[in-house]
């Protein structure tokens, strides 16, 4: 077997591979779009972490879409032996990896930028429609529920708030160790709950290693795939010649 015929048999099996990925994810946005309750009876106890911040079902189905496009197109090239679709191939890997690597980088030199970023959308939520815009209030509850934490930053994000006046003074019962109601400001500050903020990070540092070595395993995929089907279209004059 040539070397030209084993890069094109590892180009096929390689989009194959991310034909099926993509399969398997678009059936998951299709389940958890028809029938969601049972996917979360299968998740346990982690049906209601983070769940409710996006549309599960249809963020599975999009991925899955490109990842099929991106397969279909990946396999054809190597099929066709089509130069044309090699360097598209080629060019669309070419781009998710640099925006990884851009978001990765941005990620960790401006993280207290992205910190700003957040607070300057999640402060004002909280001060204005926690307690009166039902969705917000049950994000933000079983947030703070299940990360045994208290607003964005600690308690001081509702100090002021909508949802301060209405309760006469009182704040979310979270804020406060012994999740009393009413919770007092004095009592919040005494428990110096953390804020959700912190629990996430906190959360993406003990699992440091397994984000690591699932970001890592990508970027291979990625350089391999670029490294075969720009192999394939630098040799495919020879080959047809």
């Amino acid at each position: 077997m040539g070397c030209f015929t084993f890069f094109k048999l590892m180009m096929t099996l390689f989009n194959l591979l991310i034909l099926l990925g993509g399969l398997t994810l678009v059936a998951l946005g299709v389940w958890v779009s028809v029938d969601g309750a049972s996917f979360l009876r299968l998740l346990g106890p982690f049906s209601q972490q983070g769940l409710q911040f996006v549309n599960v079902g249809f963020f599975c189905a999009a991925i899955g879409a490109v990842l099929l496009l991106l397969g279909l197109l990946g396999c054809c090239s190597a099929h066709k032996e089509s130069r044309c679709l090699l360097l598209t191939f080629f060019c669309i890997i070419l781009i998710i990896f640099t925006a990884e690597v851009a978001a990765g980088v941005v990620a960790l030199a401006y993280s207290s930028f992205a910190e700003g970023i957040l607070r300057a959308w999640a402060t004002p939520a909280l001060q204005e429609k926690y307690g009166s815009d039902p969705m917000v209030t049950k994000i933000w509850n079983n947030t703070m529920t299940q990360l045994d934490c208290c607003g964005f930053t600690n308690y001081t994000d509702f100090l002021g708030s909508q949802f301060e006046s209405a309760s006469g003074g009182s704040l979310p019962a979270s804020c406060c160790w012994t999740n009393s109601t009413p919770c007092r400001p004095d009592e919040a500050q005494r428990s110096n709950v953390q804020g959700c903020f912190q629990q996430i990070l906190e959360g993406l540092k003990e699992h440091a290693n397994i984000v690591g070595g699932i970001a890592a395993g990508i970027a291979v995929l990625e350089i391999t795939a670029m490294i075969v089907s720009i192999y394939l279209y630098c040799h495919l004059d020879n080959r047809l010649s």
